[in-house]
């Protein structure tokens, strides 16, 4: 597949091309919004395009021109305000979506969400316009038409990878960045047996080619 990750300069979305690319199966590209970003990404042999989730649209649907999948993975970090979160982490997926549905070609959404987005008594009061973003964003996405796929990390962390993770749980727990990616590259791989799912994810014992 033609796979097109959007918010690819962050650190989940970094590691995610990078794996896609190494790996060979699919032909990634990298979405970014500084031309700094797109030469370092270029630099490094990746496919790579500027693109802004506070333009248009139309912008995006030219973007993705000829991709089968997608994969949101873009934030506006935790040192933005929650008027930056609205924009990018609701209003980006939005957009999104929308370019998705009108491009008619979209075989895969992947949305990054985060662990109890769907559960608005479990949100921390420090947190409340992300969780909000994601909720929306998430509901957005299951309501589009489009065959998709939400995964909802826990708390990230920077520990290297195990390979391994718990889908199946109760309560919360932590999970690194690369075990995330790493469980995304699973997710577009096994398209068929992740489709209209919402799957939630912390570190565990099985290992991710066990999952779905």
């Amino acid at each position: 597949m033609n796979v097109f990750v959007i918010g690819a300069n962050g650190q989940i979305g970094h590691q995610l091309v990078e794996k896609l690319h190494k790996e060979g199966k699919h032909q990634v590209t990298a979405m970014v919004r500084k031309e700094e970003q797109l030469e370092d990404f270029k630099s490094k042999g990746y496919n790579a395009v500027l693109g802004d989730l506070e333009g248009s649209v139309a912008d995006l649907q030219k973007a993705i021109d000829g991709m089968d999948a997608i994969v949101f993975a873009a934030g506006s970090g935790g040192s933005t305000g929650a008027d930056k979160t609205l924009l990018i982490d609701l209003d980006g997926a939005a957009k999104s979506i929308e370019a998705a549905q009108a491009n008619g070609n979209i075989k895969h959404f992947v949305m990054l969400s985060a662990l109890k987005a769907e559960d608005r008594s479990a949100w921390p009061d420090s947190m409340k316009p992300y969780y909000v973003a994601k909720h929306h964003a998430d509901r957005l996405l299951e309501q589009s038409g489009l065959t998709y796929t939400i995964v909802r990390p826990g708390a990230l962390t920077d520990d290297a990878g195990t390979g391994k993770v718990n889908t199946n749980f109760e309560g919360s727990g932590e999970i690194p960045r690369e075990d995330v990616a790493s469980f995304l590259v699973h997710v577009l791989h096994n398209h068929s047996n992740a489709q209209n799912k919402a799957i939630d994810l912390i570190k565990g014992d099985t290992p991710i080619e066990e999952t779905l």
